[in-house]
């Protein structure tokens, strides 16, 4: 998206969601641009899949265009780079059983789904099953394709809380029966901030453009952000005031620019797959490589009991 010039000062707004509930995912993407007098907000797409009976790839809705795109081969290598389990997927896996190891850690933002291991395939129909759904209650039916995993091998957790639980699955034919220890720790939310800033900038160097810095002016505002996604997903704020009202300028009269990306839910799960899909939009990539801003402020929110559960924000700024 092309920002409208002011005199003094310019500002681009973006949106997107992949919304994973208990049996709703999504995508919606939106593009506002602030000019003299006021807001122009207009949604642009929205895509819609159900869960509950499988989870297809979504399409990515150009904001511009409003034409959709899949992802290339290339982008869906870097999207699911950092969602292959170390051992899981490798290890030999012994007769009729489906893992060639024990245990598991993953992110309680469910960073990966749960595959059977050593490369198995075609093993029909298959039942999961948790010991503790106040940890893992359960599993959607399909895996998420889009993110590079197999249906016939993979499932995607819902996670509930925090805690270990076993994991036994196996084939209705009696063939393969096994079980595996996941625990499921907290995000880390810190380191996660300053890794979606280097692959920002990976991006921007990879596109000629200088790196960013970390943004302390609009740190906290950043985080905000985040938080108020939960009460509204919008530009917006929850007291109807303007996105760019939680981090103001230190002079109004200076020249200065300003963004924000949003997404939330499934495809948010890890920084790769949050920058991956803002660089799949072709508005939210202009703000990522807008060679105006210097800052990056970034905030990211986690709460299970929330519709989206996951939610980042980008600030971006030259202040």
């Amino acid at each position: 998206m092309v920002a409208a010039s002011l005199k003094q000062t310019k500002m681009t707004i973006l949106l997107s969601v992949n919304a994973a509930a208990i049996v709703l995912a999504g995508v919606l993407i939106a593009s506002a641009i602030w000019l003299k007098g006021g807001m122009d907000f207009k949604v642009v797409g929205e895509f819609s899949d159900d869960v509950s009976e499988t989870i297809e790839a979504p399409e990515l809705i150009d904001a511009e265009s409003n034409a959709s795109s899949q992802l290339t081969d290339e982008q869906k290598a870097y999207v699911t780079s950092v969602h292959t389990v170390t051992g899981v997927d490798s290890a030999p896996v012994p007769d009729g059983e489906l893992w060639g190891e024990e245990a598991i850690t993953m992110y309680e933002t469910a960073d990966f789904d749960i595959c059977v291991g050593g490369e198995l395939s075609n093993l029909g129909e298959m039942y999961w099953q948790t010991s503790n759904p106040e940890v893992i209650s359960g599993f959607y039916t399909g895996a998420r394709t889009w993110l590079g995993y197999s249906e016939d091998t993979c499932r995607f957790p819902l996670i509930a809380g925090r805690g270990t639980t076993t994991i036994t699955a196996g084939t209705y034919d009696g063939s393969r029966r096994d079980s595996i220890v996941v625990t499921v720790v907290e995000s880390p939310k810190v380191k996660w901030q300053y890794e979606v800033l280097s692959l920002v900038n990976q991006e921007r160097v990879r596109n000629g453009l200088d790196k960013l810095t970390w943004g302390d002016s609009c740190a906290e505002a950043a985080d905000l952000r985040a938080r108020e996604l939960v009460q509204l997903y919008a530009h917006t704020r929850p007291d109807g005031s303007s996105w760019d009202t939680a981090c103001e300028a230190p002079d109004k009269n200076a020249k200065y620019v300003e963004g924000e990306n949003l997404v939330v839910g499934s495809s948010a799960v890890s920084p790769e797959t949050t920058v991956a899909a803002w660089m799949n939009s072709e508005a939210h990539r202009a703000n990522i490589l807008n060679p105006d801003f210097t800052k990056l402020s970034v905030g990211f929110y986690f709460d299970s009991d929330t519709q989206y559960k996951t939610h980042w924000s980008q600030y971006f700024a030259n202040f």
